[in-house]
């Protein structure tokens, strides 16, 4: 992942309009970490459902993330309309890099970057699985 505060927008390949819920805000009146990683999970899992690359309740693999951190550079709170960002960092034979970023609508500069890794995986043994073509090209598709 790039150095904090390295990356802009034009770094990222694939955008999610978010917005904060009433729910995300923390007793300090700002959004709170955990939230974070629901919109990460958001933006990766819309991509790859919209992308035709991932079949949620009937394909044969599945990712499982080994691996998640994120970097907070600016607070967000409840109401705030926001713009989530992805690339893919690493391709492997059964594992994916992604790379997020949580802007403010219409800034340049994201208030939050992070990370996760998926292991895909057999849904029946949870055995590592090659990345099935599909899924490979789609994140091809948004690699930096």
């Amino acid at each position: 992942m790039a150095k904090p505060g390295l990356s802009v927008r034009n770094d990222f390949r694939h955008f999610l309009a978010l917005q904060t819920r009433w729910a995300d805000n923390d007793v300090y009146g700002h959004v709170n970490n955990a939230a974070y990683y629901g919109y990460f999970d958001t933006i990766v899992n819309e991509y790859l459902i919209g992308a035709g690359a991932l079949d949620i309740h009937e394909g044969l693999v599945i990712g499982l993330v080994v691996e998640t951190g994120c970097r907070y550079f600016a607070p967000l709170e409840f109401p705030q309309k926001l713009e989530g960002a992805l690339r893919v960092a690493h391709i492997g034979n059964s594992s994916v890099r992604y790379e997020l970023a949580i802007f403010k609508a219409g800034e340049d500069k994201p208030a939050a970057e992070g990370h996760f890794t998926h292991v895909y995986v057999e849904r029946e043994t949870r055995r590592p699985s090659p990345l099935p073509d599909a899924l490979r090209k789609a994140l091809e598709r948004v690699l930096a």
